[in-house]
C-alpha cells in the first residue's frame, strides 16, 4: 500500500476564502434523484453526505432555489421550511463527521418540462429558444417543453429567489453556497449569445449578458460574506440540452471573471471541457488562461485522476480538485487516494433514483 500523501500535497489542508478545508479534494456536487416532489432532502441524504465528510469540501447537489426552477423531478429544493429542516439534518450529519458543505443554488432555466412547473406553466429562459433533449418527470422521460421569455420586470423576482435560498441555506446549517452559473442553465443561458437573444439591458453585449450572474451573486453576499460563496462556470460544457457554446468564449468569460474579481469570492469552480464528459477544448479556447484571471482559489473539475490532481496541483494549475462520479461508490476517496486503494466502480443504474442501494449502502475500505 502506497502513502500517496508523500508526492502530494492533495492531502493537506487549505482555506477556500473563509472556509478552512481538511484537505484539497473536493466533493462535487452529484444528481442522485433521492428527494420526493416536495423537494424535500431525507434521512438518506443526510446518511450519504455524512458517509463522505472526509472530503475536503463537500459540494451539495444542485438545489432548486424556487418551484420554477425545477427542471428534474426528485431533485431537493430549498426555498421552504419544510426543505430547510431536511437539509439541516445532513448538515448536521457532516458537521458531526468533521466535515465541510456548501449549497449548490440552481435554476434550471429553459430545460425543464411544463410537468415540473407550477401551475403546468411553461419554463422561463432569457429567450424564448426551446433545448434539444428530454429531463425527467414522473411519468419518465420526456422532450423538454418550450420556454417563454423573462419579462425585465421579472428579473428582481428571480433574484430575490436566489436570496431567499441564500439565507435559507444558512438557515440549514451549511458552510457556505456555490451559484451555479454552469452547464447551461439559467444563468449560463443569460451569458451565452446562442441562447440569449434578447435586446434590454440583459442581452445583446457581453456585459449586459453576464450582468444578471453578477447581479446574483452580489445579492447573495450579504447573507454569508464573500469568504463563503464560490461560484461554479463551464464555458466549454454543451450540457442540459446540446447548448451550443458561446460565440466566443474567451471575451465573453474573460470579462465576466474578471468582473467577479471585484467581489473577493471564495473560489472559483470551474469544468474543464465538458461536464460529465470529455476534457478536450476545442480549438481557440485556453480554459487554463482563463481560469488564470480570477485572482482567489480555484478549484478544478471534470474527469480528473489522482495522476492528473497530482501534476496539475504540482504545476500550480488547481488549488483543490473536484471528483464527482468517484464518490458514488467509494464514500471513502480520500483514503482510497491517499493510501493507492483500488476503487470502486458504480453501475449507471444506480446514479439517479431509487432508495438506499447504490447510495448508501457502499462499502468502506478495511486498509
Amino acid at each position: 500500500m502506497t502513502d500517496n500523501s508523500i508526492c502530494t500535497d492533495l492531502f493537506s489542508p487549505v482555506s477556500l476564502g473563509d472556509i478552512n478545508l481538511a484537505n484539497r479534494i473536493v466533493m462535487a456536487p452529484l444528481t442522485r434523484s433521492r428527494a420526493g416532489d416536495d423537494g424535500v432532502p431525507t434521512e438518506l441524504h443526510a446518511t450519504y453526505y455524512a458517509q463522505r465528510a472526509t472530503a475536503g469540501l463537500i459540494i451539495a447537489e444542485a438545489t432548486n432555489i424556487s418551484p420554477q426552477g425545477r427542471g428534474y423531478a426528485l431533485t431537493p429544493g430549498i426555498w421552504s421550511d419544510e426543505q430547510v429542516a431536511g437539509w439541516k439534518k445532513a448538515t448536521d450529519a457532516v458537521h458531526a463527521a468533521g466535515g465541510k458543505i456548501v449549497s449548490q443554488l440552481w435554476h434550471v432555466g429553459r430545460f425543464s418540462h411544463v410537468d415540473l412547473q407550477p401551475d403546468g406553466q411553461a419554463p422561463v429562459a432569457p429567450s424564448a429558444v426551446k433545448a434539444e433533449g428530454q429531463t425527467y418527470t414522473n411519468d419518465g422521460m420526456v422532450d423538454v417543453s418550450m420556454p417563454r421569455a423573462l419579462e425585465t420586470d421579472e428579473i428582481p423576482g428571480l433574484i430575490a429567489d436566489y436570496v431567499r435560498a441564500a439565507d435559507n441555506a444558512k438557515r440549514a446549517g451549511f458552510d457556505g453556497i456555490e451559484v451555479h452559473s454552469a452547464n447551461s442553465y439559467l444563468l449560463d443561458q443569460f451569458i451565452r449569445d446562442s441562447t440569449n437573444k434578447r435586446t434590454d439591458r440583459y442581452g445583446g453585449s457581453i456585459e449586459n449578458r453576464t450582468r444578471l450572474t453578477q447581479e446574483v451573486v452580489e445579492a447573495v453576499l450579504p447573507a454569508w460574506g464573500a469568504g463563503r460563496v464560490g461560484i461554479r462556470l463551464s464555458p466549454t460544457t454543451p450540457d442540459a440540452g446540446n447548448t451550443p457554446m458561446d460565440s466566443d468564449v474567451m471575451a465573453t468569460y474573460g470579462h465576466l471573471i474578471r468582473s467577479l474579481n471585484r467581489f473577493n469570492l471564495a473560489y472559483l469552480h470551474f469544468v474543464e471541457g465538458a461536464t460529465g464528459g470529455t476534457r478536450e477544448i476545442p480549438a481557440g479556447i485556453d480554459l487554463d488562461a482563463l481560469r488564470a484571471q480570477f485572482e482567489g482559489p480555484y478549484i478544478g473539475n471534470n474527469g480528473y485522476d489522482l495522476d492528473l490532481a497530482i501534476d496539475r496541483r504540482r504545476a500550480g494549475k488547481v488549488d483543490a480538485v473536484a471528483f464527482g462520479r468517484p464518490f458514488i461508490a467509494n464514500p471513502d476517496l480520500v483514503a482510497r487516494l491517499q493510501y493507492d486503494v483500488a476503487l470502486a466502480q458504480a453501475p449507471r443504474d444506480a446514479y439517479y433514483g431509487g432508495g438506499a442501494k447504490g447510495y448508501i449502502d457502499w462499502p468502506i475500505s478495511a486498509s
